[in-house]
């Protein structure tokens, strides 16, 4: 096992080629649980957008340590982790991960209470697909090693079954098979000896770790799965730690992550292991050659460089100095292996077979030449049985070799191939048909399959990249008005539709970045810096494309007020994630509901975090989306200062929750605005909780409206005198609190420490006897309150004159200052809790009149 895992390749596996895994080991970021939407868009756009979305947990699961039990976590747990499922993007380091695991395992570094490791990786279990096997004899097979063990040693020791790359199985598992296998020596289909042993029927006592890519990820029933995982890659640090052990002279390794940190897409590509390492060989080659070289700005100039760079290392490797002598070997070459990617694209294959190259006419007596000369391209890996199993080194290679293909079809006039992909039965196919056909394909392909394909072909359409190609082309072609009509038609797509997925608008946005045509982010940037509406109906397809845009600035945006945005309920939802990059969210009555909440979360807890004011009134997001928000609030990277829930049909639930996560993290928020809430005396105890807490810093809190009596006053009360020196302001206005509850507050209104500068107690069914106890309570401590609204109750004229003088005494002057102090509040924020103030309070300071 340490002799065959101690060595990590990236490309084929060649010596030159070869590092010692634990020297260039950089620790994967592995979270518990995974990112909403996971299995529901292109891989490369998952990245893209994960780059501003750091998992919540300060610390990552390390892969040693993936069948252990949380720190929190209790015996019973601990026990019920027995099959784990890590989900992961292509490249993005689940091989390796195993990898690490079973090494160190190996060298006597982890684990050490497990006795045996086998790996099954489903590349080779699908060669053997529909044979009849035992387990004790398929182990065999794949660990010849073994050949004296006995078959009772599995129910002694304990025993790690490692499940690597479920998105490559050809294999139909069989959870419902209501066959028995209870014994290492029955005999039956692989597939049912897979199914029963990740069901925990056979070998119930067996550690499982299945590994897959998202899309792959629900063929297992969730009931089978104790922990699921998500690797996400490279952290920020991480991916300069990977450059640094992969480039030996430090200068040169500065100068690269200085280059991939300004050009943006491939900044966030760098998450992907494999694409740090696509990056570092184009990047060293093109600087060693000249260090004033133009780096590439785009993926598919990324990728023909890295191509080429393959290429020139065959001229080195066999001594062909003479171009005009290797081109056509090497076009042939390229071309045919550029065949098997499209084809095996087309049909959603990732790894092939000998049948599979055969059909795409390749003879397999020849296939280790394809592998030979394009050796960081294409892999051919001898595996069970001595078979063999070929693939790309990565799936975005594949499809970057695919689009080239069908581009050097469109040139060459291979009108089977193009009509395979093009609705048109023309005889002679134009390019523009063959992009907008493109176009259309890939916005019908399931899970955005054929996204990156479509990016890559409009790149390599582009005449500066074609120039780059033009060694392997039999010819170039001016595209220019045909990349423009294209790129005009996608604008309009994107304009115009109301049909467009979030994720395809936002990869026809790429598409056109792609071929550098930059016009409809240079509008979205300057109606994001102006202060104007829009006029024109904005389709939610146009709303993705500025949510992406605002997301990936490098300068986060003041405001986002959908209130700006003229569109429906639909665009105004994909606006939401925006707020990852802004510093104050206004979504004020925008039909959300709790699960616009999750994006908010992402938003509360990006790395960093720049929202620090989010207004979420009049949305009916309930006790679960305040619960979803919460898993933001109390994230320790969270700044948030000021949240307004006004009207979100929120109860003492949701009251509990957020409670719950301010005092996690108290430190930020000072404003919280709750009103016309159904709170009730319960909520406001939680909240109470929160304001006794020493680190808590909240200034503002309004609660009108709130279904709060004499009872929930006096847990305030309470409240005030534990932790009297943070609160300034306190609405309550609305409720019944009548006098027990106002006797209640003037009892912390007296402690010496008491804080508190406004106080709104309109319409709460005060009489005398409680307006007699403020006049009191001001007369003990009489140095900070400002401000008193007491309007729409039932106070007499000789209690109003004694409170009066008392305000007099106390500088509480009846001006009308804060009238206009609040409708300029109204006029930004625009929500309920700020109309009571200006419609309802008069806007008078120390408002005491009777009202009927």
């Amino acid at each position: 096992m340490k002799n065959k895992y101690e060595r990590l390749c990236e490309g084929l596996k060649l010596q030159e080629n070869e590092s010692l895994l634990n020297s260039i080991y950089t620790q994967l970021y592995i979270i518990e649980g995974e990112r909403e939407g996971v299995n529901e868009e292109h891989e490369v756009l998952q990245m893209e957008k994960t780059a501003r979305t750091q998992p919540s947990q300060d610390a990552p699961i390390y892969c040693n340590d993936i069948f252990k039990a949380s720190a929190e976590a209790g015996s019973e747990e601990k026990e019920q982790i027995k099959t784990v499922l890590t989900k992961g993007i292509a490249g993005i380091g689940k091989t390796v991960s195993v990898q690490k695991f079973i090494l160190d395992w190996a060298e006597g570094k982890a684990n050490q209470d497990v006795d045996f490791m086998f790996v099954l990786p489903f590349r080779e279990l699908n060669l053997i697909r529909d044979h009849q096997y035992s387990l004790h004899r398929l182990l065999l097979d794949f660990h010849p090693e073994l050949q004296d063990l006995d078959s009772q040693i599995y129910e002694e020791c304990k025993v790690v079954f490692i499940f690597d790359g479920l998105d490559e199985s050809r294999i139909t598992l069989m959870f419902s098979d209501a066959r028995k296998v209870c014994d290492v020596t029955e005999t039956s289909s692989v597939a049912v000896l897979m199914s029963k042993l990740m069901k925990g029927e056979l070998l119930p006592s067996a550690l499982i770790w299945i590994t897959s890519r998202p899309a792959a990820a629900n063929q297992i029933p969730s009931e089978y799965i104790h922990r699921l995982t998500e690797i996400q890659g490279f952290t920020e640090p991480q991916k300069e730690e990977y450059f640094r052990k992969r480039i030996s002279d430090e200068h040169q390794a500065s100068r690269i992550i200085s280059h991939i940190r300004r050009a943006r897409s491939l900044h966030i590509m760098c998450h992907i292991p494999v694409f740090c390492w696509i990056s570092s060989t184009v990047l060293q080659k093109l600087l060693e050659e000249d260090l004033r070289a133009e780096i590439p700005q785009t993926l598919t100039e990324m990728y023909i460089h890295f191509l080429l760079i393959q290429i020139n290392m065959r001229k080195q490797k066999y001594e062909e100095r003479d171009p005009e002598k290797l081109l056509p070997s090497n076009r042939e070459v390229i071309v045919k292996l550029a065949e098997v990617a499209f084809k095996q694209l087309m049909e959603g294959n990732v790894m092939f077979y000998e049948e599979d190259l055969i059909e795409s006419g390749i003879d397999v007596t020849d296939a280790s030449v394809y592998s030979g000369i394009c050796t960081e391209i294409f892999k051919q890996e001898s595996v069970i049985h001595q078979r063999k199993v070929y693939s790309f080194i990565h799936l975005s290679v594949q499809e970057f070799l695919a689009a080239f293909y069908l581009f050097y079809c469109y040139l060459t006039e291979n009108k089977k191939t193009l009509h395979e992909l093009s609705s048109y039965t023309c005889d002679k196919v134009s390019l523009y048909d063959l992009l907008t056909s493109a176009v259309d394909k890939a916005l019908k392909s399931e899970n955005g399959r054929l996204d990156l394909f479509l990016r890559f072909l409009l790149g390599v359409s582009l005449e500066s990249n074609q120039r780059l190609l033009q060694d392997l082309l039999t010819h170039t072609e001016n595209s220019s008005e045909t990349i423009s009509r294209t790129t005009q038609d996608i604008k309009e797509r994107i304009k115009s539709s109301d049909h467009l997925s979030a994720d395809q608008s936002i990869n026809l946005f790429l598409c056109l970045l792609e071929v550098k045509d930059q016009t409809l982010f240079r509008e979205i940037e300057k109606f994001l810096k102006s202060d104007k509406h829009t006029e024109k109906k904005l389709s939610p397809a146009h709303c993705s494309t500025i949510s992406y845009t605002i997301q990936m600035s490098e300068e986060p945006l003041d405001e986002l007020n959908l209130q700006k945005y003229n569109t429906s309920a639909e665009g105004r939802r994909r606006l939401i994630p925006a707020a990852i990059n802004c510093r104050k969210a206004v979504l004020w009555k925008c039909d959300g509901t709790d699960e616009g909440c999750s994006a908010l979360t992402s938003a509360l807890r990006s790395n960093p975090s720049h929202l620090r004011e989010l207004d979420l009134s009049e949305n009916k997001i309930r006790d679960l989306g305040v619960k979803r928000l919460c898993a933001g609030l109390e994230d320790p990277r969270c700044k948030l200062e000021i949240l307004w829930l006004s009207d979100c049909d929120v109860t003492d639930e949701g009251c509990s929750a957020l409670a719950s996560a301010l005092i996690s993290n108290p430190s930020h928020l000072t404003e919280l605005i709750l009103s016309r809430n159904k709170l009730g005396d319960s909520g406001v105890k939680h909240l109470s909780a929160v304001l006794e807490d020493p680190h808590c810093k909240l200034k503002n809190l309004w609660l009108s409206y709130c279904g709060i009596t004499d009872e929930g006053c006096s847990a305030l009360a309470s409240a005030l005198r534990s932790n009297p020196s943070h609160l300034r302001e306190l609405d309550l206005a609305e409720n019944k609190i009548r006098d027990l509850g106002v006797k209640h507050l003037c009892a912390g209104l007296e402690d010496p420490r008491c804080k508190l500068e406004k106080l709104w107690l309109r319409d709460c069914c005060v009489t005398d006897e409680g307006c007699s106890a403020l006049a009191s309570a001001l007369r003990s401590n009489s140095s900070h309150l400002r401000e008193l609204n007491l309007s729409r109750n039932n106070l007499g004229p000789s209690e109003c004159r004694t409170l009066s003088i008392q305000l007099m005494v106390n500088k509480i002057h009846y001006r009308e200052t804060s009238q206009s102090q609040n409708q300029q509040r109204l006029k930004t924020q625009r929500h309920t809790a700020s109309q009571r103030v200006k419609t309802q309070g008069h806007g008078h300071i120390g408002h005491l009149g009777r009202t009927k």
